[in-house]
């Protein structure tokens, strides 16, 4: 058994990006946007219309996205034609914030400025476009109509926010958080090799109640199992998450999720969904224990000592493991903290599971990096070193091999 560093082994995916600007009043989100398209180490160049470079002087962009920014169709050096080379150039062409205007343009054809020549000459990759504009001009059946069409025509649409807008009304029409864009742009950058798949994934911890105060719970705060999640959909898959209670945020672009508290309501909800999933990962920190009588009032502090007694709670794992499907994949997950390859593998066995992944709870719970022990029935392990998200796509690769095995 070798340990695979992930982070050493893997380079960084250098996209390239071209960020077509337009003028909706959301420009200023879009500095930020280029500055978080850099610091995800990808390449990135930047068109702006002449409307746009009047309410942001392209400097900005060009100073945050580290980046050149082009504004004029006519600057060409030495035979460099601008609209051409950058339509070659790019992996990913988005276009954010994108106005009524250029969305009318796009959609017929028009190439009266910069932006729009490139657009009409890019042909080889992902294009995006994420419209952003007052609620009325969303709604308007001729916007709406060239939104459709660009749908039809290849691009990505990244529908706009409902919420309170510049121009003071209140509806659909409002830019995205730039986290949700990013994510979106590895959606549609990466391989789909889980397209046509469903994943079922749990994360969190659950509480159990021991009056309406207090509760017994664990350290879990979900990362893992929300990377999981978050990458089973970048690789193309239906991704439900059952999470209990976390202090992060959901995973974007999720099909379902569904929120729990205890270990009893994640127990219903997986058996209530199992048979219609082709990968279930049982990521999340189940309790093992809960309180046999919940105390409907706050238990007042008066004794010295104070004995709650504790009956077990249903095992999910061992549950689903036990009435799998074929070809279905169950996948669990074992924190130890002394012998955990052992202790794994006797898990996947006990609970007939077709993959445990083992870690050290010490120094996996909260923190951003794992170390763990991928465990197959073959008694064959990988051994693992990573960020979560670095991992999760590991172990999801691996998932997709055994599926086309199966």
């Amino acid at each position: 058994m070798i340990l695979v560093s992930i982070s050493e082994r893997n380079e960084v995916i250098k996209l390239n990006i071209l960020l077509g600007v337009s003028s909706g009043i959301a420009i200023y989100k879009a500095v930020d946007l280029a500055s978080k398209i850099r610091k995800q180490g990808w390449n990135l160049q930047v068109i702006m219309t002449e409307n746009a470079s009047k309410l942001i002087n392209p400097i900005v962009f060009s100073s945050v996205g580290n980046c050149k920014v082009y504004t004029d169709t006519y600057e060409i050096e030495s035979g460099w034609i601008i609209h051409t080379e950058l339509s070659k150039w790019a992996d990913v062409f988005i276009i954010a914030p994108a106005t009524a205007n250029t969305i009318a343009k796009l959609a017929n054809g028009l190439a009266d400025n910069l932006l729009t020549t490139t657009a009409l000459a890019f042909d080889k990759g992902k294009k995006i476009v994420v419209p952003t504009m007052n609620t009325r001009m969303y709604e308007n059946q001729i916007t709406q109509e060239n939104i459709e069409k660009l749908g039809k025509l290849g691009w990505k649409i990244l529908n706009p926010e409902s919420g309170h807008l510049a121009c003071g009304e209140v509806g659909k029409g409002r830019y995205p958080e730039n986290e949700k864009i990013i994510e979106f742009i590895k959606i549609v950058s990466e391989e789909k090799p889980l397209e046509g798949k469903k994943v079922l994934v749990t994360a969190g911890p659950t509480v159990e109640s021991i009056d309406p105060v207090r509760y017994i719970s664990n350290h879990s705060s979900g990362k893992m199992g929300y990377s999981i999640a978050t990458v089973a959909k970048r690789l193309g898959a239906d991704v439900t998450l059952i999470t209990g209670p976390t202090c992060i945020e959901y995973p974007f672009f999720m099909d379902e999720i569904v929120s729990i508290k205890s270990a009893e309501e994640m127990y219903k909800a997986v058996l209530s969904k199992k048979d219609n999933y082709d990968i279930l990962i049982m990521c999340a920190a189940v309790a093992d224990y809960k309180p046999k009588v919940s105390a409907q009032q706050k238990i007042k502090k008066s004794a010295e000592t104070l004995t709650i007694e504790l009956e077990k709670n249903p095992d999910i794992l061992e549950t689903i493991g036990h009435s799998k499907k074929e070809n279905q994949i169950v996948v669990g997950f074992a924190a130890e903290t002394e012998n955990i390859i052992e202790n794994g593998y006797e898990k996947l066995v006990r609970k007939n599971a077709d993959v445990i992944v083992a870690n050290d709870a010490r120094t996996a719970m909260g923190n951003d990096r794992n170390h763990v022990y991928i465990i197959f029935k073959n008694n064959s392990i990988v051994e693992l070193e990573g960020t979560k998200e670095e991992i999760a796509k590991e172990l999801l690769i691996k998932l997709c091999k055994v599926l086309q095995e199966s």
